[in-house]
């Protein structure tokens, strides 16, 4: 939260975060939030990441999200009797539950003989046992338990768990894990513990750059090995230091590496694109010129043109957008948009009209064609001609359905026909946006011009939705049997660790590897990373890929991971105090810190609502709390909700002005109404000046949507019926 601040991008935030502070665009925000309008065609993919049917009449599974102590009797029910599979997966629970109490000799009781009933698990039982006479501190026992796991599950991750507990007396068990099990976090341990007494080991310095790439810390080691050791650094491994430097945002050095990796479309475009994101515009030029020399036909080379483009002279950037619109079609509209730029700029206004004309006529479904549409339609909007501005916009939900404005467009022209006198084709585009972009935050505003029940910007804050999450656990789609029953157990520890060995090749992840990756991450409650990595799905750049990320997109299971409910109950608590909507604050939650609870802001906003420290004095100083903590869940919702409520009552109540001061200042959204007005809300909206703040406000009440949507069970079978319908297109007529 901020009294003047204008940056809110925590430093931690990472590759997607990154972009955001580097581009700053409405847009930018809503897609990055999950809340990309695309458009989601094709017939529904069936079980996608639903469990098999027996596992959808198992009695444990819906026990998973219980404390051990809410689950423990009916565990032990369900493992006295029969012999099934729900009776040995009790049992594992039960045993699980009782080492996390410290209770081996229990844990012993329920894993006795479990191997050979539950085969699936068995390296796991084997460790469980191990586990357990090690907090017996029966020394001999474990000793054998562990060689036992060893010996009989060598090849199985957990193997790496028995070779780092032996290897504290015997040091050869270590360097097996470092040989066999490289990505194992326990070996990642035993390799920091190295170089913590020798902190010049070339080759372990090299694993944690290959296999911790968004580490804190690595970028450190990954600057030594550049600085220190780049005459034994092979082509490959350039290549990982590469990958670590792009995915978190270091683009220059990125740029510098990928140029010493193995030769590929890919690599040289990144080299090229690292260096110019990274300011080294010469150099840049040079390597988008080495692009183009050596892969001229591949996919990355339109896109690599169209960028060196931008750092030529006005006439060579023509030769060059000329050369993207003959040979490369996918980017030609962004090239013809620039080439009207150029021509603009340099007199010639009637071939910038004609450069223009030909993306609508040859390019009518671009997202170039959408924006160029709507950047006309605004205008007109804006000069009170709604006639013209729905004329313009129009085109863009049917000639351009999968666009980034798309959802915006459809909306306006609903507002548009409204103020024309138009109901019936208002109410169509509002039906429409609801059926076809049902993730969008236009979606929310169309359902309030429709009548429903979801609040608006003076009612939000006073609602309280019913809030059910889902009884189950998506299955991965990605993985081993043993990784799945084990995420499905809710073992989310024990289940990232054996992720850790079977996701070979990070750089390189299939879209179900990806997704897998994001549940993994999530589990064990790295909430920024494992939603990012599902919103980077987005960005998959192959057809197949695409069609991949399509068909998630139609799984519940894929929004629900999207749009996780971390805090659930501290949310909850101090929002009832507050006298605010759950689900208004968890919106803002996500947004501000993707529920990182230790999160800094370059500013130094802390925590799950990004509480400045001295926001955070003067808030304990009203509520007369002595003692707190901002990286504290708690302390720092109690903190923060009390200032959302306070940016309430400045307003009167109104959340779109409240949230839009918690993002920008009191003082900013105050400049604002006095400068714009405050007639009408949505139009307010499209004025603010700053573009993260408009952007945020977006994000904050379509997060708010979204989570009403897939969790009040009320305004989901609203949507499903939408959605069976189909969608309605608006009329232009």
């Amino acid at each position: 939260m901020l009294k003047g601040r204008s940056n809110k991008i925590p430093v931690a935030a990472k590759s997607a975060l990154l972009l955001f502070a580097l581009l700053g665009s409405s847009i930018l925000a809503m897609s990055m939030a999950g809340l990309f309008p695309i458009k989601i065609g094709g017939e529904p993919s069936e079980n996608l990441l639903s469990q098999t049917k027996e596992d959808a009449k198992s009695e444990v599974l819906p026990l998973v999200s219980l404390s051990p102590k809410q689950r423990a009797s009916q565990l032990e029910e369900i493992a006295s009797r029969g012999s099934s599979v729900d009776r040995h997966r009790a049992r594992y629970l039960l045993a699980s539950d009782a080492i996390k109490q410290n209770q081996g000799a229990l844990a012993l009781k329920w894993l006795e003989n479990l191997e050979s009933d539950y085969p699936l698990l068995a390296p796991q039982v084997a460790l469980k046992r191990a586990q357990a006479y090690t907090l017996m501190d029966e020394k001999a026992k474990a000793e054998a338990a562990w060689k036992n796991l060893l010996e009989n599950y060598a090849d199985e991750p957990v193997a790496a768990e028995a070779l780092y507990v032996l290897g504290k007396s015997n040091p050869e068990y270590w360097e097996q894990a470092i040989a066999k099990f490289p990505a194992y976090p326990r070996t990642l341990e035993i390799v920091r513990q190295k170089l913590n007494q020798n902190p010049s080991q070339f080759p372990l310095l090299l694993l944690l750059a290959k296999y911790t790439p968004d580490t804190p810390g690595t970028g450190s080691i990954r600057n030594r090995l550049v600085q220190e050791y780049a005459a034994q650094l092979k082509p490959e491994d350039w290549a990982a230091i590469a990958y670590g430097y792009w995915i978190t945002g270091v683009y220059r050095q990125a740029g510098e590496a990928y140029t010493k990796a193995p030769v590929s479309p890919r690599n040289a475009y990144r080299a090229a694109r690292g260096l110019h994101l990274g300011g080294k515009r010469e150099q840049a030029r040079v390597a988008y010129q080495k692009l183009i020399s050596q892969f001229p036909d591949a996919q990355e080379t339109g896109l690599g043109l169209r960028h060196l483009a931008s750092l030529s002279p006005s006439k060579d950037a023509l030769v060059y957008l000329d050369q993207v619109v003959s040979k490369f079609p996918d980017e030609a509209p962004e090239a013809l948009l620039a080439k009207a730029k150029i021509l603009e700029a340099l007199g010639s206004s009637k071939s910038a009209a004609q450069a223009r004309q030909s993306v609508l006529t040859q390019y009518p479904s671009s997202e170039v064609a959408a924006e160029y549409r709507w950047d006309v339609a605004w205008k007109k909007a804006t000069a009170g001609k709604l006639e013209e501005a729905w004329q313009w916009a129009q085109p863009i939900t049917t000639d351009s359905p999968d666009s980034q404005l798309a959802a915006e467009a459809a909306f306006w022209i609903g507002r548009w026909a409204n103020q024309l006198g138009r109901q019936r084709e208002g109410k169509q585009s509002f039906e429409h946006v609801l059926a076809s972009y049902p993730e969008s935050y236009y979606a929310w505003r169309s359902a309030q011009f429709l009548g429903w029940d979801v609040g608006d910007f003076t009612t939000v804050r006073d609602l309280v939705p019913n809030v059910v999450k889902p009884a189950g656990r998506p299955l991965p789609p990605a993985g081993s049997d043993t990784l799945k029953e084990l995420y499905l157990l809710g073992q989310d520890l024990d289940a990232w660790t054996t992720w850790q060995v079977e996701l070979e090749n990070r750089a390189e992840s299939t879209v179900a590897e990806q997704f897998t990756d994001g549940l993994m991450r999530l589990g064990i409650g790295d909430h920024l990373n494992g939603i990012n990595q599902i919103w980077h799905l987005s960005r998959r750049e192959t057809p197949q890929e695409q069609a991949q990320w399509q068909a998630l997109r139609q799984e519940p299971a894929y929004w629900h991971a999207l749009f996780p409910l971390p805090f659930k109950e501290q949310i909850a608590n101090w929002s009832q105090q507050r006298q605010l909507n759950p689900l208004l604050v968890t919106g803002l939650i996500r947004q501000e810190s993707r529920f990182e609870p230790k999160i800094r802001s370059v500013a130094g906003a802390t925590g799950l609502m990004q509480v400045m420290p001295g926001t955070g004095k003067w808030v304990a100083q009203q509520i007369q709390l002595k003692d707190y903590n901002l990286e504290d869940p708690s302390d720092n919702i109690r903190l923060g909700t009390w200032y959302l409520d306070h940016t309430h009552q400045e307003y009167n109540n109104n959340s779109l002005l409240a949230v839009a001061s918690y993002n920008a200042g009191p003082g900013n959204v105050a400049k604002w109404i006095r400068k714009y007005g405050f007639t009408d809300p949505d139009t307010f909206i499209e004025v603010i000046p700053f573009p993260e703040t408009k952007g945020y406000v977006e994000v904050v009440f379509g997060n708010y949507w979204n989570y009403l949507r897939l969790y009040d069970p009320r305004i989901a079978e609203l949507l499903e019926q939408y959605s069976k319908s189909g969608p309605p297109v608006p009329s232009s007529k």
